[in-house]
């Protein structure tokens, strides 16, 4: 179960505004509803910051790492070090997130969660060990219940800390090969979803690697015979270290009621879990696409959520985040900038 000490306290929208902001929409210079899912993006967002006038301050591009043990077992194409060498892509600015973040102004750190490999310093790395990888949860935990706690506590603080700094959106993406194993099971144990609809290609398997992927997770959950009902020990058995200080930062954002911009098929896998600690958390949440992994559209489903695009990809790091960022800026200026009938001296469609 979850620590006592461990209470994430994600409050309720206060819907106060909500007639006069839907109002307010309704009386810009265009039809009613014409802008269809950027109306209601631009009311959730002035929601969540309880204001007419929403802004977007200093948004941020979170990118968690980690290793995984059950790498071990076949499940990925690639080998482990590729994740510490992408880590390194990302602080030398050459990965496809570093690309769309700078074409945003987002800035961009990276969290090494738990990766095999001690990095350097630089500014745009942050240090939040857990340990070297996850253990292989075919044999048994992929963390201790410890281990799960700091990591969920390390992402709360994390966020805290950037919203500190002036943040009112987060980005959230990942690196870690072996991760969409882990995002699997937990889909799979958390949803109660068959194996075989929560497994896709990851980062490029085969019809015959992903039939190996799909027996391990089935081997592991008939191992572990741990209850949905208990989300922390689920991700302490299935996740990863950077899953569950996602989760923990995604937590800590809503807490600090900040809008958070949530990637693709791992990111919302580590959203299920943060939203079965914390329910209201899903109000604060724009889902930026549906990625290619197919999973992730029945994972949507679960979660009653729209994603704003829907255009393959399945890379992660945050890239399907930043590209639908500037969909939430034109949400906000539609708000704030627009003209309403009154002030452009429009007449109004007769019987409105």
């Amino acid at each position: 179960m979850i620590s006592p000490l461990l209470v994430f306290n994600v409050e309720p929208l206060d819907k106060s505004l909500q007639v006069q902001l839907q109002c307010n929409i309704d009386n810009k210079t265009k039809p009613l509803g014409a802008l269809g899912t950027i109306e209601g993006l631009a009311l959730q967002v002035g929601l969540i910051q309880n204001t007419l006038t929403p802004t977007l301050e200093r948004p941020v591009m979170l990118v968690f790492a980690a290793d995984h043990g059950v790498v071990e077992a076949g499940v990925s194409p690639y080998p482990q070090a590729v994740t510490q060498q992408m880590v390194l892509n990302f602080l030398a600015g050459g990965a496809g997130i570093n690309i769309f973040a700078r074409q945003h102004n987002m800035r961009m750190r990276v969290v090494d969660a738990g990766v095999n490999h001690e990095f350097p310093a630089h500014p745009d790395l942050i240090r939040a060990k857990v340990g070297m990888g996850t253990n292989n949860f075919l044999h048994g935990p992929a963390m201790t219940a410890g281990q799960c706690a700091q990591a969920l506590r390390s992402g709360r603080a994390l966020a805290h800390a950037e919203a500190a700094s002036g943040s009112n959106v987060m980005g959230f993406g990942e690196m870690g090969i072996g991760n969409t194993t882990s995002a699997s099971t937990l889909v799979s144990v958390l949803c109660s979803l068959p194996v075989e609809q929560c497994v896709g290609r990851g980062t490029g398997l085969d019809a015959a690697g992903v039939a190996r992927k799909a027996a391990v997770i089935r081997e592991a959950i008939g191992h572990h015979q741990v209850s949905a009902e208990d989300p922390m020990q689920v991700l302490a058995i299935y996740g990863g270290f950077e899953i569950a200080m996602m989760a923990g930062a995604m937590l800590g954002a809503a807490e600090r009621k900040v809008i958070l911009l949530i990637d693709g098929f791992i990111a919302t896998a580590a959203l299920l879990v943060a939203s079965r600690i914390a329910p209201e958390i899903l109000e604060y949440c724009v889902f930026a696409h549906c990625s290619d992994e197919s999973g992730h559209v029945l994972l949507l489903e679960k979660l009653d959520a729209k994603p704003l695009l829907n255009l393959g990809l399945r890379l992660g790091e945050g890239t399907g985040a930043a590209l639908a960022y500037p969909l939430l800026q034109a949400a906000v200026n539609f708000l704030n900038q627009m003209a309403s009938f009154e002030s452009a001296q429009i007449s109004r469609q007769e019987g409105s």
